[in-house]
């Protein structure tokens, strides 16, 4: 079995209970917008094991979720994208505009799905031919190296190559050169120039250039050509194409931003016009991607939005349709904010413990510390701005300022008291906490 296939058959093993559980690592609270997204991705598994016939049949029930900045929203569809192995694009609406205006054409949001599952699809074939490159760039260093050499030369200069004792030694080697052929293009042409680069790929030779580099980085450039050599890119095309349309997520934010205010105008004279535009290629349409053409019918589109002065029932009631579900995302309190920065994998206060303790700094986070920052954070959420959990960032950072600015401090204790001693007089003064928090 391929790695390719191991990962898709592990992804596809898990259950929405198990989906749920794996995002509770990295997202705090959120439990309805977890099942929810779960539930999709699990629904994308199953119709794939239906007869082709009733697969075509079964559509993926979008999603659209509502709630303030910070709160989890792009998270939760970046991590289940993630686990799930599959293609992945985040987009925001306000890059596109409809025809006429300046701006993005909605199918890029096709076209960019296609190129994330190619690469995706690619790193995945040249894993499986990793060790066979690696042999035949072996072989070609040490044609470099030893030109002509005897065997025995040859086998005393891999024992040293492999014993990594030639790392830095310059050499010269003989590579692609993979310099664009096109010059700038003009928004909304750069599909037209990869196309042109692609056929004249096709037609025209590619050029070799000679280029000197040590045998550490010779060695990576020849072994990505051996791979190259190995794959066949057909395929990839073909199987990127494939789990795009099958398994493909596609997260489009700041919907809200492209919607009419109580049934109005909205302030970006196109807003309607996108939400034409996007119509088509969520309800399922074709697009002509580099790779071939691709259908949109079985994707998996998430919208997200604060929707803090339009309403998710001032979009277009056909765009509304093709969104059945909605998902409202809570406001995150103190408590949250705890857990947030000791419960998630790889939290925000392992982060600054590990780095300050390359430089010799040995920081500890004691409980009154965690609890002071989470209020300090609810506070200046409620008072000012809401951003949520990215409130955090700012604290913290200020919080450290003097720590992080030093080197070999040895251990400092962040409590209550040096929490306080931080940040109490910035969030006393209102204008100062609108420009350092």
């Amino acid at each position: 079995m391929s790695t390719a296939d191991a990962i898709i058959k592990a992804a596809a093993g898990l259950t929405p209970l198990q989906i749920v559980e794996q995002l509770d690592q990295h997202i705090i609270g959120q439990n309805k917008a977890k099942r929810s997204v779960a539930v999709a991705l699990r629904n994308h598994y199953r119709r794939r094991q239906l007869p082709a016939e009733l697969q075509a049949e079964v559509t993926p029930k979008n999603i659209m979720m509502i709630g303030p900045t910070g709160v989890g929203k792009t998270e939760i569809a970046r991590r289940l994208a993630k686990l799930a192995r599959a293609p992945f694009i985040k987009i925001e609406a306000t890059k596109f505009t409809e025809v006429g205006y300046v701006g993005r054409d909605v199918d890029s949001i096709v076209r960019d799905l296609a190129q994330a599952s190619y690469a995706m699809v690619e790193a995945e074939k040249k894993e499986d031919v990793a060790e066979r490159a690696k042999g035949s760039a072996e072989e070609k260093l040490l044609d470099v190296l030893l030109p002509g050499g005897s065997q025995e030369g040859r086998d005393k200069m891999r024992e040293l190559l492999k014993a990594g004792k030639l790392e830095e030694r310059m050499v010269e080697i003989e590579v692609k050169d993979d310099k664009p052929s096109i010059g700038v293009m003009m928004p909304g042409m750069e599909e037209m120039g990869m196309n042109l680069q692609d056929m004249l790929k096709g037609v025209m030779p590619s050029k070799k250039v000679r280029r000197k580099t040590t045998v550490s980085d010779a060695r990576k450039v020849l072994e990505s050509e051996e791979a190259e050599k190995l794959i066949d890119y057909d395929e990839v095309g073909r199987e990127a194409i494939y789990r795009a349309e099958n398994q493909g997520i596609v997260f489009i934010d700041e919907i809200d931003k492209i919607a009419s205010e109580e049934g109005g105008r909205s302030g970006d004279v196109s807003g309607e016009g996108v939400q034409r535009d996007l119509l088509p290629v969520v309800e399922g349409t074709q697009v002509n991607t580099r790779y071939g053409q691709m259908k949109t019918d079985h994707v998996l589109f998430i919208a997200a939005g604060a929707f803090s002065v339009a309403k998710p029932s001032d979009l277009i009631p056909e765009l509304q349709g093709r969104f059945p579900i909605r998902v409202e995302l809570e406001e995150l309190s103190a408590s949250d904010f705890q857990r947030i920065l000791t419960q998630t994998q790889h939290s925000l206060t392992m982060q600054y413990i590990e780095l300050l303790k390359v430089d010799g700094t040995h920081i500890e986070f004691t409980e009154s510390g965690i609890v002071a920052i989470a209020e300090y954070a609810e506070r200046v959420n409620r008072e000012i701005e809401d951003i949520g959990a990215r409130r955090l960032h700012t604290m913290l950072e200020t919080v450290l300022e003097d720590v992080s600015f030093g080197t070999g401090l040895g251990k400092v204790k962040i409590d209550k008291d040096y929490v306080e001693r931080k940040l109490e007089a910035i969030v006393e003064d209102e204008d100062l906490s609108k420009y350092i928090l």
